[in-house]
């Protein structure tokens, strides 16, 4: 009898629906440079500027004007090879308050410890989050930020961005140019990084141009 009870729970539990996943436009996972090539500064540098771009009056704009008006976003830190990690999880945004409230769990998250520049894993490890989401997203996307190429990734970047377009992912860039020796740095980035249908490289010149350009990308990728 025991055992019959044990089968006959185990159908209905096989037999119980999916948990139906909530729907978005866009999912977005922001994948920031964490290696040692970033200092304190520059890591704040992205993080805050990834809180005021999402703030943005024009980049919500942007948000409420798709058929949903809700883009869910994740932050991730990469550096180390297999070492990306995420460090705020899934938050929708379609309003001013769910952008400060995403926005102050990014400058709130501690910093990951990381190494050189694994790119390609960063970009396997944000595939993988975006198979685990709980959002149903129309668009999936991953915006990668760095200021140096793919140096020790266990995936080379051409060949993870390769499966994740593969997956009907696109993946974006944007290169931090902060010396006048960097500025290959985009082309880098477009040969190896970049994939899917429209992607593109966005360029930062600099640090104080790093909000304006993320904001740049941040409706091109959305709108």
């Amino acid at each position: 009898m025991r055992r019959r009870a044990l089968v006959a729970g185990g159908l209905s539990i096989l037999a119980a629906p999916a948990r139906a996943r909530e729907p978005v436009d866009v999912a977005l996972v922001l994948a920031a440079d964490a290696s040692g090539s970033i200092d304190e500064d520059e890591l704040r540098l992205q993080k805050e500027g990834i809180a005021k771009a999402v703030a943005d009056a024009r980049v919500l704009e942007a948000i409420r004007s798709q058929p949903l008006g809700r883009t869910a976003f994740a932050y991730v830190e990469w550096g180390s090879p297999g070492g990306a990690a995420t460090m705020v999880p899934w938050m929708t945004v379609g309003d001013a308050e769910g952008a400060e409230l995403f926005g102050a769990a990014v400058v709130r998250a501690p910093r990951s410890v990381q190494s050189w520049n694994a790119i390609g894993d960063a970009i396997v490890h944000s595939v993988a989050l975006l198979d685990a989401s709980p959002f149903e997203a129309t668009r999936r996307i991953i915006d990668v930020s760095g200021d140096g190429p793919d140096r020790r990734s266990l995936t080379p970047a051409p060949e993870a961005r390769d499966a994740a377009v593969a997956r009907g992912i696109t993946i974006n860039a944007l290169a931090i140019i902060l010396r006048p020796a960097m500025r290959s740095l985009s082309d880098s980035y477009a040969r190896e990084v970049i994939g899917g249908p429209g992607a593109f490289v966005e360029t930062a010149e600099g640090r104080t141009e790093f909000v304006n350009a993320l904001r740049r990308k941040l409706i091109r990728e959305i709108a």
